[in-house]
């Protein structure tokens, strides 16, 4: 199953009740009322990277009871569809991508976020050759950064933003 292009939800926090029930069959999904309200959650703010336990407060937040456990079915289940694009940064930590173009991430050791890079920044499939027989179906890369410590900044005349 395709599904539908997403770039025609993100960023949509009005969308009807009828119109996420045709996303998630798009999908070949139910339409649940906790996929509904995740779907709500997911893409009403535009694209985000969120861990299901962020997206659990957020749902206990605006009052929409549901387990860590059932959002974190419904965000693997969503990630297996290709509605939302999975992220294994580090071992046992799962990071939802909204965006499920294909494009690599910033992961910044110290803070824990996560950031897009510039499509024009890197294409490293065009220089891949999948084996015969093979097409690439996604790239999934993830450049991983840490500060520079202060002593060798200064040292190096090196600036965090060069």
């Amino acid at each position: 199953m395709t599904g539908l292009p997403l770039e025609n939800i993100v960023g949509r926090p009005a969308l009807s009740e009828r119109r996420m029930q045709s996303i998630l069959a798009g999908y070949g999904l139910r339409a649940t009322r906790q996929r509904i309200g995740l779907i709500k959650l997911l893409f009403g703010a535009g694209n985000r990277h969120v861990t299901a336990d962020v997206l659990a407060a957020e749902a206990q937040a605006v009052r929409m009871p549901m387990s860590l456990a059932t959002v974190y079915n419904v965000l693997n289940l969503f990630a297996e569809v290709g509605l939302v694009r999975g992220l294994p940064i580090d071992t046992g930590r799962m990071v939802f991508d909204t965006n499920t173009s294909n494009h690599s991430h910033f992961f910044f050791e110290d803070t824990g976020k996560i950031s897009d890079i510039p499509f024009d920044s890197v294409r490293l499939a065009e220089h891949v050759t999948p084996p015969k027989g093979y097409e690439i179906a996604k790239v999934d890369v993830v450049v991983r950064l840490r500060p520079i410590p202060s002593s060798r900044l200064v040292s190096s005349n090196e600036s965090p933003l060069d």
